[in-house]
């Protein structure tokens, strides 16, 4: 089956060392992403990130309601992370972070390589759902980053 790739780069009028340093603390996650998707962290706070962490999630998809459990497979601050899921809506989901200064200025660029479930319907269930639905995460959390940075 046909992964996906969705790259999504924002730029944030701060220093480097603060936005890595609110993108390592997970439950920020919950600023960031919309409410639509009943997004709720089940792992107890804090989480110490680094590669190894589990991090377990409860979501909401298009009204049916998922367990999420990603882990951080990648650690490499203040320049990349990445994380992976072991258990939930996709059939794959890699998210990649890539961070870089210039000139005071960070550029923060999401990467994520995913699959959607759905066997032989999973390229409808694609196009129909959740590309839209991807990308509309990625797009709200990118107006949140700028309310949070400006």
């Amino acid at each position: 089956m046909r992964e996906y790739v969705l790259e999504k780069t924002t730029q944030i009028n701060k220093p480097l060392a603060e936005v890595f340093e609110f993108f390592s603390k997970a439950e920020n996650l919950n600023k960031i992403t919309p409410s639509q998707v009943y997004f709720k962290i089940l792992t107890p706070s804090p989480i110490p990130m680094a590669k190894g962490t589990l991090i377990d999630y409860r979501i909401k998809l298009n009204g049916i309601p998922f367990k999420w459990k990603t882990e951080i497979s990648e650690w490499n601050p203040p320049f990349k992370f990445a994380d992976q899921q072991l258990k939930g809506p996709y059939t794959k989901w890699y998210h990649e972070h890539f961070f870089e200064e210039k000139n005071g200025i960070t550029i923060m660029t999401d990467k994520v390589t995913y699959l959607s479930k759905g066997w032989i319907l999973a390229p409808f269930l694609h196009w129909l759902f959740v590309d839209k639905k991807v990308k509309e995460i990625f797009e709200f959390r990118e107006i949140e980053l700028m309310k949070i940075f400006k």
